[in-house]
């Protein structure tokens, strides 16, 4: 059974802001409308929208900003009125919460009644909610979306007619390059979930990516994640005892980021990932209040971090809070996976754009932190975009860890700055252009070439050029009388231009090069792919 409350960032911004649910409501990221109400739809705001045109559409609209937290904190009472229902619910993100409903359905004599009960309780605290039934996980996530309740061993007939881009439509079960995959079936033709299934798993996994044969099997209605089979030590458990007992809030998340480090460092140093953890409360009267989470991909500590923080500010601000203090506070990973056999991507998981991190991912920078230590913490940069005119001087290196404080920032004004696209691979070797009698080409004060390039002599090495551009001058006006990049003098003039070299005799393939005119004298500071 799966339990979806829609456009929940905006029923718990209304709810923290204490507005009536009939109140048009926009939660905003990055300038534009994630979420809204359905009177906020009615009058014409849609997810996208940028914050102008969301007003211009609805007037009388509020407007929020995203908080994660502020989802989570708000969402414990919904799962605690489910819970009141049935039992053992875990959560999959702030909106949506999943349960096992085979024994609760025979208790209320059947899956409707089950799915009336639940949404019944949910409603009763002021919130809407849609719930769906089915036999595996993914589909039960769909039916939710639906309203519907799917009959044993409907599930692959309810897929068959549903697009191939519900693969990607709930972020709690999609993971990192999915939106890749869903892109290339459709344009393969693929459009449906049913037409996915038709494929052979075997050609599935040799012609796909790991995470494709998982969503094969979603499509499928298949379980699309095995039962953990890796066994839990007993010394993975964090235990923390709380000395003064907790009551606030911001000692609760301080708390709740220092137990999810020792999580990970344990579930590190015993070569595991952990997928579903269970966080565990006990008061001082001895209470004990227990919730689980639920994640596609290995939780890493900011996830962790997170998911602690709002269920305990969830418990801490619910009317019917904890009956005293926190003096125990447990994380208890209850499915673990060989970290070994996970697929990791090279992006950043939460980490702010300044972190001077690279946008490296989770494993990357442990990776990173062990270097520093075996050789020292400048002994490890990574790159980050940086301002400038030319290819190299729009990647600064910083020292791993460190603020990037660059020197040239990207959002300032370049005047003449090479347009795009860059070069994929710089370079800084030295070449001579030469025209058809063999003499070398030059830039003219006036910021033209001397003589039609023919050739590109670099070393021992001589082509002929195909095709040309340029040249453009850059630079400062450091120069007497400059302007612009150029000057009476040649020799003080700074150009760039490209050239497209005629296909090689030995590969029969061409190159196209950009070169750079300084000191008068060319080099080859870039190579186009």
């Amino acid at each position: 059974m799966a339990l979806w409350c829609p456009d929940w960032p905006a029923t718990a911004a209304a709810r923290g802001l204490d507005l009536v649910g009939t109140e048009p409501i926009a939660v905003l990221a990055a300038g534009k409308v994630v979420a809204c109400s359905r009177s906020a739809r009615r009058s014409g705001v849609r997810r996208g929208m940028r914050k102008r045109q969301a007003q211009a559409a609805c007037p009388e609209l509020t407007v929020t900003q995203d908080d994660p937290h502020r989802d989570g904190r708000f969402f414990e009472s919904v799962v605690t009125a489910a819970t009141a229902v049935i039992p053992m619910t875990e959560v999959l993100r702030p909106g949506l919460l999943v349960a096992a409903a085979d024994r609760a359905a025979r208790y209320f004599g059947g899956e409707t009644g089950l799915a009336e009960a639940v949404a019944e309780a949910v409603e009763a605290i002021g919130v809407t909610a849609q719930v769906g039934v089915a036999d595996q996980l993914f589909t039960a996530v769909l039916a939710a979306r639906a309203g519907r309740i799917v009959s044993p061993g409907g599930d692959a007939a309810f897929l068959a007619d549903r697009p191939v881009a519900d693969l990607v439509i709930e972020p709690s079960l999609t993971v990192a390059g999915r939106d890749d995959l869903v892109n290339l079936l459709w344009r393969l033709g693929l459009r449906t979930l049913g037409r996915f299934a038709e494929l052979d798993v075997a050609d599935v996994a040799s012609r796909f990516s790991a995470d494709a044969v998982l969503a094969h099997r979603m499509a499928s209605a298949e379980p699309g994640r095995r039962p953990a089979r890796a066994p839990i030590p007993a010394d993975l458990e964090v235990i923390h005892h709380c000395d003064p007992p907790v009551d606030r809030i911001d000692a609760a998340a301080f708390l709740g980021r220092r137990l999810a480090e020792d999580l990970h460092r344990r579930l590190s140093a015993a070569a595991l990932a952990c997928t579903r953890l269970t966080v565990h409360v006990v008061t001082e009267q001895g209470q004990w209040h227990s919730r689980t989470w639920r994640a596609a991909e290995p939780l890493t500590p900011d996830a962790t971090a997170d998911r602690v923080r709002w269920q305990l500010e969830g418990w801490l601000t619910a009317q019917d809070r904890p009956d005293s203090p926190l003096v125990r506070l447990i994380l208890e990973p209850v499915e673990l996976v060989d970290p070994g056999a996970l697929q990791y991507v090279l992006t950043g998981a939460g980490l702010p754009p300044d972190s001077g991190a690279g946008g490296l991912g989770d494993r990357a920078r442990r990776s990173l932190v062990r270097v520093q230590g075996l050789l020292g913490g400048e002994a490890v940069r990574v790159p980050v975009p940086s301002g400038g005119r030319g290819p190299a001087e729009r990647v600064c290196l910083v020292t791993y860890g460190d603020e990037a404080a660059l020197e040239r920032p990207v959002d300032a004004s370049w005047p003449d700055a090479l347009a795009r696209p860059l070069p994929a691979l710089l370079s800084t070797g030295q070449a001579e252009l030469l025209d058809a009698a063999g003499e070398p080409v030059a830039v003219t004060g006036r910021g033209a070439f001397s003589a039609e390039p023919v050739e590109v002599r670099m070393g021992r090495q001589q082509r002929r050029i195909h095709w040309w551009a340029g040249p453009w001058p850059f630079g400062i006006d450091d120069e007497p009388g400059a302007r612009g990049g150029f000057s009476a003098r040649a020799g003080a003039v700074m150009a760039r231009a490209q050239v497209l070299l005629e296909p090689s005799p030995e590969s029969g393939q061409s190159r196209a090069l950009l070169l750079c005119y300084r000191g008068a004298a060319w080099s080859v500071e870039g190579v186009y792919e």
